[in-house]
């Protein structure tokens, strides 16, 4: 993992099993259903649903910081813990990193492999669910540098000096699949056109492991995502996207990434825009 801009953001299966007794360490569950969850897990492991803790019912994010302090705090974090992320979806944990950074969190971690490396190498797992003592959590407002807003997204097409890059699955791209439904009768499928496609699991090798560098550096330039221009990933609802930003930022060391966030939950719902459909 040392070939990557930020090393030090990924730990691997070993490192998580010699703290898993660390006081000092929280490692944070995130995934759609508690069933996973419940039938096993990493020991000390507590759990974030991000269907009711992360977003809001219209399935944008819940960006309040009133929100995120109550979620830390009831998960007995403070702002000097270390927080290690993973869930059972490729790129779970890169998505709460970007989440947590943008609240100013200092030390987040990354289980590289998630749940499906760190079952493959035989560590252990619990039903036994974890509480700890709620805390007094204090984030920052949100850090707007890690985002990009609609109408910035908007009058970047057709601009060669940015790429707006698509990190949904082909069908999503094409407009076969409407993932992650706003209410009946505003959804639109497609993609924002002049977007590049680029899914976000072709960054991951068969066990859940991010790629080397310079498979990552070889898959991203391919298409013309390259470090001269500023990246504006997008997905269904801001999750993958936040791990295409991780990817970027933190193992290739670009600079000027930044997520949208609202991705094709917000964009696809304002009748104005021309949506693409064609691969």
């Amino acid at each position: 993992m040392s070939e990557y801009a930020h090393p030090e953001v990924l730990i691997d299966t070993q490192w998580l099993e010699d703290n898993l007794n660390n006081p000092n360490v929280r490692i944070v569950e995130v995934d759609a259903s508690p069933d996973p969850y419940k039938d096993a897990h990493i020991p000390g492991a507590i759990f974030w649903n991000y269907m009711t803790d992360l977003l809001q019912p219209n399935f944008s994010m819940n960006l309040e910081t009133s929100n995120i302090e109550k979620l830390l705090s009831h998960s007995g974090i403070t702002n000097d813990t270390t927080i290690v992320a993973y869930g059972s979806y490729p790129g779970t944990g890169a998505w709460i990193f970007w989440l947590l950074k943008l609240f100013g969190h200092k030390d987040v971690r990354v289980l590289n492999g998630g749940h499906q490396k760190w079952v493959a190498s035989g560590r252990p797992v619990t039903k036994d669910l974890s509480t700890f003592t709620p805390t007094q959590y204090r984030a920052t407002a949100p850090d707007n540098s890690l985002r990009v807003f609609y109408e910035e997204v908007q009058s970047s097409i057709d601009k060669k000096e940015r790429v707006l890059l698509d990190v949904r699955t082909l069908q999503e791209f094409k407009g076969e699949v409407y993932m992650m439904k706003p209410p009946e009768g505003t959804e639109r499928a497609g993609h924002i056109p002049g977007a590049v496609h680029i899914e976000h699991i072709q960054t991951l090798n068969e066990d859940g492991t991010f790629k080397s560098f310079d498979e990552l550096q070889s898959i991203f330039t391919s298409k013309g995502v390259t470090s001269d221009k500023e990246i504006f990933p997008y997905c269904a609802i801001g999750g993958r996207s936040a791990y295409a930003w991780f990817v970027l930022k933190y193992l290739l060391g670009f600079k000027n990434v930044r997520n949208f966030d609202g991705s094709w939950n917000e964009w696809s719902q304002h009748s104005n825009n021309t949506i693409d459909v064609d691969v």
